[in-house]
């Protein structure tokens, strides 16, 4: 695990590991930090209540300004649930979910501990309502998984929209949850401890 010292080094050796704020490079997405509130599985605020920003490294950042553009043609937009996520969090998660499905292994670390998955979905900007996806964010049912198909036409449209878009975009899917999408080479990166406080004072 990569300390802020060390992370300061691998990001002065090679710039596109650097975590770069998405509400500074995409003013227009839409942020709904659901581990900042109360509104998520562990019903508590996972981060400080005031965190009002997400990270992501270089590479997939720029994507994700991309597909953010694209989508706006098209009167749509990205709504972000989480993004980097420290690893002390994922920790807490494990001691409550033991269960590979919906939550990192904390032996492994996470995508989101480097800095290289997204939690999102799409809203329609002429009145800010996210597409029914079928399910909420953080629904640990079978209904969330991308294999289950009994589900409205426009869902299945609405799923199959984010997922093309994502993969498009470089992104794997998770296949238990609709609404996670992965780097293509998340295994490259190092996971972080690093605090929201900090990630905001290194830009």
């Amino acid at each position: 695990m990569a300390s802020k010292q060390a992370y300061l080094l691998i990001i002065n050796a090679d710039s596109c590991q650097k975590m770069i704020s998405l509400k500074t490079l995409i003013p227009t997405v839409l942020l709904d930090l659901r581990y900042a509130s109360a509104q998520n599985f562990m019903h508590r605020s996972m981060y400080p209540p005031q965190t009002n920003d997400t990270y992501l490294r270089l590479k997939p950042a720029k994507a994700i300004q991309k597909l953010q553009i694209q989508l706006q043609q098209k009167g749509l937009g990205l709504k972000i649930f989480d993004a980097y996520r420290p690893y002390s969090v994922t920790q807490k998660f494990w001691e409550l979910v033991h269960d590979e499905r919906y939550v990192a292994n904390p032996v492994n670390g996470s995508g989101h501990n480097r800095g290289t998955t997204i939690d999102l979905t799409i809203i329609n900007l002429a009145n800010g309502k996210e597409l029914d996806m079928g399910t909420g964010f953080d629904s640990f049912s079978d209904s969330a998984h991308h294999s289950f198909t009994s589900l409205s036409p426009q869902i299945l449209a609405n799923r199959l929209l984010l997922k093309q878009s994502m993969e498009q975009a470089g992104f794997k899917l998770l296949e238990t949850e609709w609404w996670h999408y992965s780097w293509k080479d998340t295994a490259t990166y190092d996971v972080l401890n690093l605090s929201f406080n900090d990630l905001k004072k290194l830009q």
